[in-house]
This record gives C-alpha cells, sequence and structure tokens, in this order.
C-alpha cells in the first residue's frame, strides 16, 4: 500500500476513456453520488464513535471533515 500522501495512483486507462465519453452532466450526477455516499459512509462512522453526540454535532463535524480532505 502507498503510505506517501503526495503520490497516488492513476486511472486506469479504460476508466478515462470512459468518463471523457460522458457528458458534463453525467460526470457531475457521478460525481454527486460519490460525495453523497462518503458523507453516508462517514457520518455512520462517526455515529459509531460518538454516539453521544447531536445530529447537529455529527452534520457539522461531517461537513468539517470533507471539506478539509480529513474523512
Amino acid at each position: 500500500m502507498n503510505r506517501d500522501p503526495l503520490r497516488f495512483d492513476l486511472p486506469d486507462p479504460e476508466t478515462v476513456a470512459m468518463m471523457r465519453a460522458k457528458s458534463g452532466a453525467e460526470r457531475l450526477k457521478i460525481a454527486s453520488g460519490m460525495y453523497a455516499s462518503a458523507r453516508r459512509m462517514l457520518l455512520a462512522h462517526l455515529r459509531s464513535q460518538h454516539p453521544d453526540w447531536s445530529e447537529p454535532a455529527l452534520q457539522a463535524e461531517a461537513s468539517r471533515r470533507l471539506a478539509l480532505g480529513a474523512g
């Protein structure tokens, strides 16, 4: 596993070709779905780690982490 935060894997050429063939609206829909999924998973994690937190506190922490890339 790559632990260097300045390095990342590139998508395979087939994935790149598939995404380039999609319209901007299609790519935006995919990105929006990925964001929503990440937010749901993060909220589930936060709820399990902090059962005593209020819903507004959980939402605020999820927003903070997603905005800072610290999921």
